[in-house]
């Protein structure tokens, strides 16, 4: 059997991740504000992704699990990834 290992992460990081959170809530709707053009959609995923990001390593742990859980993530999102590209690309060229 393996054994775990509890991870115990401090409130400090917790209180940082979740006020990066909020600033990064605050940069979406400012940057909703404006007008980008084609670059709206682009800058509010970028924004998400950043945020997704934090959400996973931190608060699911994920920056202390094995290396087989960190690539089978990674693929997932690159799948993911592309999939969006390729719907966005569909909707553009119509």
């Amino acid at each position: 059997m393996s054994e775990e290992h509890a991870h115990i992460v401090p409130y400090k990081t917790f209180a940082i991740v979740w006020i990066a959170l909020l600033f990064l809530t605050g940069t979406t709707i400012a940057v909703a504000q404006y007008d980008l053009g084609a670059m709206n959609v682009w800058v509010a995923l970028g924004i998400a992704t950043v945020k997704a990001g934090l959400v996973v390593a931190v608060f699911m742990h994920m920056k202390h699990e094995s290396i087989l859980f960190k690539l089978s993530l990674l693929t997932a999102l690159t799948m993911l990834a592309i999939f969006i590209g390729f719907t966005f690309l569909d909707v553009l060229y119509r």
